[in-house]
């Protein structure tokens, strides 16, 4: 988790550098057009079956239509709204995936874990900084906009852990979403009128093969690796750690500043990631015991 986080960190760095060339909802097709087969190789290499009928593609199709919607909304709400707030807004995603998780799964968090919630969102808002009084309808949208990706994210996480998709190969898993995204987004960038104004630079093409082959194609099938074997929500809970990544990202490749303010931020995000983590006997996921999930 720590090793993804630190990729989807960076990663928003990368989508910033390559606006100039290719833009935002357009860079996300053409990902999920690189990264489809990326998934297929890496799957049949594997042994993954993808055509075999295993009643998985309902929910596939399902979780491939809030897949491709979801970076719709997310890079919309960029239009309106600052990056600073659309980080804050994108990381309700865990509080969406708790809350799932006990409805949907059984999970159960301990009034500590909610707490440690909640301490790492602080630090998360604490590092991005709460921004400017000029908040208007549009910015309003942008966010709500946001939390709707945020939501979306959450609620595809919830269709892979408590479908037949669980019990599919991640590479077939991701390869509904990434499959069913492509027409997504496309239309949506034709909609929005984007275009390739030059040939995009060397920098921009191999930014663009990171997005499509290590991003999407490996990180996220991991992901979905994990969130078969894992708690949900305690996996979502370690996503707080990516704009963190994101900062530090920042510093280094645009020159922004780090201040103690960052430091204090750290420090809330991972006080809350241990409080979500720490043992308790109050928490509990009774269906994946009945299911006999295997960590892998």
């Amino acid at each position: 988790m720590l090793m993804l986080c630190l990729t989807w960190g960076f990663n928003q760095i990368a989508v910033k550098l390559v606006i100039p060339d290719i833009p935002p909802v357009l860079q996300a097709t053409i990902r999920s057009m690189g990264a489809l087969p990326v998934v297929f190789i890496i799957g049949t290499l594997r042994g993954a079956r993808f055509f075999e009928r295993d009643g998985t593609l309902a929910a596939g199709l399902i979780a491939g239509l809030m897949f491709g919607i979801e970076f719709v909304l997310i890079y919309q709400g960029l239009r309106f709204t600052p990056a600073s707030r659309a980080v804050v807004f994108l990381y309700t995603a865990p509080f969406f995936v708790a809350l799932g998780s006990y409805q949907v799964l059984g999970e159960r968090l301990s009034g500590m874990q909610w707490l440690g919630l909640a301490v790492s969102f602080a630090g998360v808002a604490l590092a991005i900084g709460v921004p400017q009084p000029n908040v208007d309808s549009q910015v309003l949208l942008g966010d709500l906009l946001i939390v709707g990706g945020a939501a979306l994210w959450a609620a595809t996480t919830l269709v892979a852990k408590s479908t037949r998709l669980r019990f599919a190969p991640p590479e077939k898993a991701i390869g509904y979403q990434v499959a069913m995204s492509i027409p997504i987004l496309g239309l949506a960038a034709y909609l929005l009128g984007e275009t390739i104004p030059h040939t995009p630079s060397p920098l921009s093409i191999t930014l663009m093969a990171f997005q499509a082959v290590w991003v999407v194609g490996t990180t996220f099938t991991l992901w979905f690796a994990l969130v078969k074997a894992y708690s949900a929500s305690k996996l979502s809970a370690f996503t707080f750690i990516t704009p963190l990544f994101g900062v530090v990202a920042s510093y280094f490749i645009l020159h922004d500043t780090l201040s103690l303010t960052f430091g204090a931020a750290a420090i809330l995000v991972i006080a809350g990631l241990f409080l979500v983590n720490r043992p308790s006997q109050e928490t509990a996921a009774p269906r994946d015991a009945l299911l006999n999930v295997t960590k892998t």
